[in-house]
């Protein structure tokens, strides 16, 4: 699904909200979101899941067109693990 797609979907369940107050309030969500994990922080969406971020070391990785061998900067990435609620709705036969 894409953000459009979200945004349309949600359009529609909610009527008497304007299609720009749905952007408003999508963009504003993942926002936060994004913000939280640049600052270090955890968002947990009980049922859902957790996104945090995780520490990739530095490694020597390579130029897949020239062979070069080049350093990769340890970074940070993002991460999301799903909620059990999400995880048995995915899979509704497993969850006894």
């Amino acid at each position: 699904m894409l953000r459009s797609d979200l945004i349309d979907r949600l359009a529609e369940q909610y009527p008497d909200l304007s299609k720009r107050d749905v952007t408003s309030a999508v963009d504003a969500f993942f926002g936060e979101i994004a913000t939280a994990l640049v600052q270090g922080d955890r968002v947990e969406i009980r049922g859902f899941g957790t996104f945090s971020t995780v520490a990739r070391d530095g490694r020597t990785g390579r130029n897949p067109r020239t062979g070069e061998h080049i350093a990769v900067t340890e970074k940070r990435v993002p991460r999301f693990k799903a909620g059990k609620r999400l995880r048995d709705r995915l899979n509704p036969e497993s969850s006894v």
